[in-house]
């Protein structure tokens, strides 16, 4: 399985060959100005809560591309007056099977405006499991008890936590959330695209380290495969 970073929260992977892209923020991320979003690719697209840095790019790519979002269904319906219409609204609860695999949403602790000012629902987090390979995003959460809930579901191949603190887990916190899913394999998003959320990029990858953990870090533009 491919998964390529696109900045802040945003990534694709692609499953039994069908692409998945989460959360694009990627025209208005000053760290992904090189990433052309007239040629990401979609079959799906996950969108974990309304904040801009989660779903700016989502109607243009969906209107291209023709992807199916899978959402909430509070930001399904923003959605809807922007014109899409090929959405499977999803909320907590067991999972959904589509063609690549199945989808579960779980808790995050965040809040969830939409861009226009309206309630965006409970923000989510996504497990997905598939015959090719199970992993979980965790969306903008803070750390909490219930991702103990995740390894009663599937054994994870990896994990996308944030890491940037601030609005979100820092690194010491995905640590132990890390401890909570029984995953080690990690990689970190929602950090250093605002000065808010800047870290210590090698104290960070030291202490996963010493915890015997690996911390992955690709670059905006970056594949790496599993």
């Amino acid at each position: 399985m491919q998964f390529t970073y696109l900045g802040q929260s945003s990534f694709s992977v692609t499953i039994s060959g069908k692409k998945l892209l989460f959360d694009p923020f990627i025209s208005g991320n000053p760290l992904a100005q090189h990433i052309d979003i007239e040629k990401i690719e979609a079959d799906y697209i996950l969108v974990s809560h309304g904040h801009g840095d989660h779903i700016a790019d989502v109607v243009p790519i969906a209107k291209r591309t023709g992807a199916k979002i899978i959402t909430s269904p509070e930001v399904a319906g923003w959605l809807g007056k922007q014109g899409i219409d090929n959405i499977h609204e999803l909320n907590h609860g067991g999972p959904m099977p589509f063609d690549f695999g199945k989808v579960r949403a779980v808790n995050a602790i965040h809040s969830s405006g939409l861009p226009d000012g309206s309630y965006g629902g409970n923000p989510l987090g996504f497990v997905i499991t598939s015959e090719e390979i199970n992993f979980y995003f965790a969306g903008d959460t803070a750390l909490t008890m219930d991702m103990q809930l995740i390894p009663l579901f599937t054994h994870l191949n990896f994990a996308v936590l944030p890491i940037g603190g601030n609005y979100t887990m820092d690194a010491a916190d995905a640590i132990i959330a890390s401890d909570f899913i029984k995953c080690n394999e990690i990689i970190g998003v929602h950090y250093n695209t605002f000065d808010l959320i800047k870290i210590d990029i090698k104290a960070a990858v030291d202490a996963f380290a010493e915890a015997g953990k690996t911390l992955l870090l690709p670059a905006v533009g970056e594949t790496i495969e599993f």
